[in-house]
């Protein structure tokens, strides 16, 4: 009979079902009452006085878990009410004044941005147009009561998520009680073995009540952190979901008439031909000269999509001039008779030195007075770089000057030999008639006439000596970059490196120029690009002149 007297005695205490209540009903006196008890027990208090103690411990229990869940309940109606009450009158309140957009800092702008259910991803001004377009949206096709029905799911949906993370809290804290008292409960098992008899039966029951608790409380934490990690996900998604109509929609702009440069300064604009060229002059007399690095004529003419004639159709132009054809003596006569009508006069050279390299030409309507080749200097004139045609005028000199080359090879030869020479040429020409020198100068002489003026300080092209060899053989003998005259703050590039596929992302290099006498200089109309003609990794520029 005492034997299992005690056994119920010990199943009532370690029994903590009745615990399942919130911590917070548990009282300080409760707790004194329940130490009491188990002080009693190991005097020999009967089990009718034990069960009976425990039967009153679960029925407060009961009663406070209801009176719990009672006032829960009713906090619930009061913060959703006033939840929707503060963002009705918070959404009044904006409505009625726009201005307080702008004057929100982003924290503010986010938490708005959140009770009215809208996506808060972006910088400042994406918050702020988000906002506007919110509200603007709102006066034009919602109506107050649909307003107050998103406010009022969007603040359940916070108070859900509030008392979830509550219950996961109070789950935690029983999951600690129910640990303690197992300790408790065991160690006090254990003391009994030295008092009573049927001690081993004791301790077995004991031990597999407590394995089981620890079991079960195990797997209310597993689930609890499943349950968390499900709450995060999914907050996490629909965060990152965006409704399509608060994207923005940018228009599909060609690359060229966006501004791209790694440091633009202030003032600087995209080149766009459509919008920054002049109108055509529509009276007296002018000569529309271009020129064109092709990178090889023969493939480009083999080019599908493009038409030569199209071209000359659109520009209307009076001379073409060629840099790198790469052709031979050979071909030349072959490509004469692909020629377009109206333009019969065509003048040629070609490497010498390495075949199908370099090569420059002269295409024309207009039959110049004279035409020469080279420089007149033979250690220049073996590549074929240079081209020139006598009209009434002018001289036109078509070059393509050496690159400096992998591991700026060449750039000694180019800025000690090569440019000076041209140069003195040009002067030299210059005293019976002006000049005007086009062609690819490989070298973009100003930061704003490279994409990454940063990274190519070292870069054939871009190097200190070639820079400073372009300033002082040409720009301080008094030779003008139309262009950069017409043009000084916008950013146009004519060379884009088919590596990197720099020319869909307008990634370039202005290396192609109209250099001229200063003379003429207030004489040319239009200096311009034409980045929109494929076929090479250069594009064709262009030189309006009043004759």
């Amino acid at each position: 009979m005492n034997l299992q007297a005690l056994q119920i005695g010990v199943k009532s205490f370690i029994n903590l079902s009745s615990f399942a209540g919130r911590p917070r009903s548990l009282k300080t006196g409760q707790l004194g009452s329940l130490r009491l008890r188990v002080m009693s027990s190991k005097r020999g208090v009967s089990s009718s006085t034990k069960s009976a103690a425990a039967a009153s411990i679960v029925d407060d229990k009961k009663d406070n878990k209801l009176k719990g869940m009672s006032g829960d309940c009713s906090e619930d109606v009061l913060i959703e009410e006033s939840c929707w009450k503060v963002q009705s009158v918070e959404f009044q309140s904006i409505k009625d004044d726009p201005a307080k957009i702008e004057a929100m800092t982003v924290q503010e702008l986010r938490a708005t941005l959140r009770k009215f259910g809208v996506p808060t991803k972006g910088r400042k001004g994406d918050l702020v147009f988000a906002l506007k377009h919110f509200m603007g949206k709102k006066k034009d096709g919602e109506n107050s009561q649909e307003l107050e029905e998103r406010i009022s799911i969007n603040s359940l949906k916070n108070i859900s998520l509030q008392k979830n993370t509550k219950r996961t809290s109070d789950e935690s804290c029983i999951v600690s009680i129910n640990t303690v008292s197992e300790v408790s409960g065991f160690k006090k098992s254990k003391r009994r073995m030295k008092q009573s008899p049927g001690e081993d039966e004791i301790v077995n029951v004991d031990t597999e009540i407590a394995t089981t608790k620890r079991k079960l409380s195990n797997t209310k934490i597993a689930t609890t952190k499943r349950k968390l990690s499900n709450t995060k996900i999914a907050t996490t998604k629909r965060k990152l979901s965006i409704k399509t109509d608060d994207l923005i929609t940018l228009p599909q702009a060609e690359p060229w008439t966006v501004l791209a440069h790694k440091k633009p300064q202030k003032g600087w604009i995209p080149y766009n031909p459509r919008i920054i060229r002049p109108a055509p002059l529509t009276d007296g007399n002018s000569v529309k000269l271009m020129s064109w690095n092709v990178n090889g004529l023969r493939a480009l003419l083999k080019l599908e999509g493009f038409s030569a004639l199209e071209l000359a159709q659109r520009e209307n132009f009076d001379v073409l001039c060629l840099q790198e054809t790469k052709l031979q003596d050979k071909d030349v006569d072959s490509v004469k008779q692909c020629l377009i009508d109206g333009y019969e006069n065509s003048f040629w050279t070609c490497s010498n030195a390495k075949l199908g390299y370099s090569g420059t030409a002269i295409i024309s309507r207009i039959k110049p007075l004279s035409v020469c080749y080279g420089l007149g200097i033979p250690d220049h004139d073996s590549e074929g770089r240079v081209v020139t045609a006598e009209f009434d005028s002018f001289y036109l000199v078509n070059t393509y000057v050496p690159n400096s080359g992998d591991g700026l090879k060449r750039l000694s030869y180019r800025t000690t030999q090569w440019d000076p020479s041209l140069s003195n040429y040009m002067k030299e020409l210059e005293k019976s008639k002006p000049v005007i020198l086009t062609g690819d100068l490989n070298c973009a002489h100003q930061e704003i006439d490279i994409y990454n003026p940063a990274g190519n300080k070292r870069s054939a092209g871009f190097t200190e000596e070639e820079r400073q060899s372009f300033g002082s053989n040409f720009l301080s003998k008094g030779f003008v970059d139309t262009f950069r005259k017409q043009h000084p703050n916008a950013v146009g590039y004519t060379y884009w490196g088919y590596r990197h596929g720099g020319r869909k992302t307008n990634r370039g290099w202005r290396l192609d120029y109209f250099l001229v006498s200063e003379s003429i200089a207030d004489d040319v109309h239009d200096s311009y690009i034409v980045p929109d003609v494929n076929g090479s990794d250069h594009c064709p520029i262009g030189l309006v002149l009043k004759v």
